[in-house]
């Protein structure tokens, strides 16, 4: 069998974290969170629901379905409980402490604030702008936690403070937060990259190595952060998939490689 890709390494990585029961949120252009959650259902949720976009739905049942899928394509929406095109009604969830949602970024900051705004200090004259914040301001707010999900890392992404947050993690820092800040949900628990996994000290709330993944080095991470992290005294290796894992994401989730071309 063909070792995994670190595309696969994050998914099996986010898919064992993920408990039956859950409500898991995906939301557009997340294909390593959509594999995760859909893996997650697979193996060990059957009672998870999994909304993409506007649709929930089970899919334990469907093969062979090409990844991203997200909520308009016709082979899922046709066995959704519903669809609407103009996404899921924030105000009509009932328990938020059970949902799961998933947040990338352009750049991300020692407490996990990110920023989906833009890079820049004028927002009129933007360097570069991003898809814009849509729902993750709501749903990070109000969830039980969510995760950050990057494809890329390097200083440019990691930095010392966001130009703009769109997301509050942990604010300025603090166990106490989120509470001072009056945001209910659980915060971010863990940001994982290509290079590495990382989490938020208990203290502090700072990001905090957590694993690497195979063949990196610690030097290579703090080459491409642009502040400091902390480093525990042990460093593990992110624990790699396992067959049953491989032959579900490659057969049933991903059959079209999607996560081998994103290396």
């Amino acid at each position: 069998m063909q070792p995994p890709s670190i595309a696969e390494l994050l998914a099996c990585f986010l898919a064992r974290d993920l408990n039956d029961g859950e409500e898991l949120q995906v939301g557009i252009a997340l294909p390593i969170p959509e594999a995760a959650v859909r893996l997650a259902h697979l193996m060990h949720g059957p009672n998870m629901e999994l909304i993409f976009l506007g649709a929930r739905m089970n899919v334990h049942h469907l093969h062979h379905l090409p990844l991203p899928a997200f909520g308009w394509d016709n082979r899922v929406v046709r066995w959704t409980e519903s669809f609407s095109d103009r996404g899921h009604r924030f105000d009509q969830v009932k328990d938020w402490h059970r949902r799961v949602f998933f947040v990338g970024g352009l750049q991300v900051d020692p407490h996990g604030n990110t920023n989906l705004i833009g890079v820049g200090e004028d927002y009129q004259r933007l360097r570069f702008r991003g898809p814009g914040s849509v729902g993750t301001p709501t749903l990070t707010t109000h969830v039980g936690r969510y995760y950050i999900v990057l494809n890329s890392h390097t200083p440019r992404i990691f930095v010392p403070r966001c130009d703009f947050v769109s997301t509050v993690g942990w604010g300025d820092g603090g166990a106490d937060a989120r509470t001072r800040l009056g945001l209910p949900g659980g915060g971010p628990r863990y940001c994982i990259t290509p290079l590495c996994v990382m989490d938020f000290t208990e203290d502090d709330k700072r990001l905090r190595l957590k694993s690497l993944h195979p063949g990196v080095t610690l030097d290579q991470v703090r080459a491409q952060t642009g502040f400091e992290l902390v480093v525990p005294d042990e460093i593990p290796i992110t624990e790699a998939p396992s067959e049953a894992e491989l032959h579900f994401l490659r057969t049933r989730v991903d059959v079209d490689g999607a996560l081998r071309k994103l290396g």
